[in-house]
């Protein structure tokens, strides 16, 4: 029986355009990565009567956690990003921001709720 190995695409350096285009991408990851945990500082901080403690403290946590889905996403989809164009293949499909938007829209409504019930 022989054993058949997986062939690795040649590799070579994409253009420079073409990586600092990339390294923006992951550093705008970043940055949304940071607004989302100091929103979710300031709302359990800085918003004492917008709800419940625990409700409060629940959608900052919330927020905290897509902060950290975000900024592993960024990282990921930089070295993705970055391997298929050194190997001349088709940019691999981002799904993380299905994730941020649903998980935004979620901590939202939290927050609309809280805001219609009056605080």
């Amino acid at each position: 029986m022989q054993r058949q190995t997986a062939e690795v695409p040649e590799e070579s350096e994409p253009d420079y355009r073409f990586t600092l285009a990339n390294e923006r991408t992951f550093l705008a990851w970043l940055r949304t990565a940071l607004s989302l945990l100091a929103a979710g500082v300031a709302l359990d901080q800085f918003v004492p009567q917008l709800g419940a403690d625990g409700v409060r403290t629940a959608l900052g946590v919330g927020l905290g956690v897509l902060s950290v889905v975000a900024a592993v996403a960024g990282l990921v989809r930089w070295r993705q990003v970055q391997r298929a164009m050194r190997r001349g293949q088709a940019l691999p499909v981002a799904r993380t921001v299905v994730v941020l938007a649903v998980g935004l829209a979620v901590v939202a409504v939290g927050v609309c709720v809280l805001l219609v019930a009056g605080g």
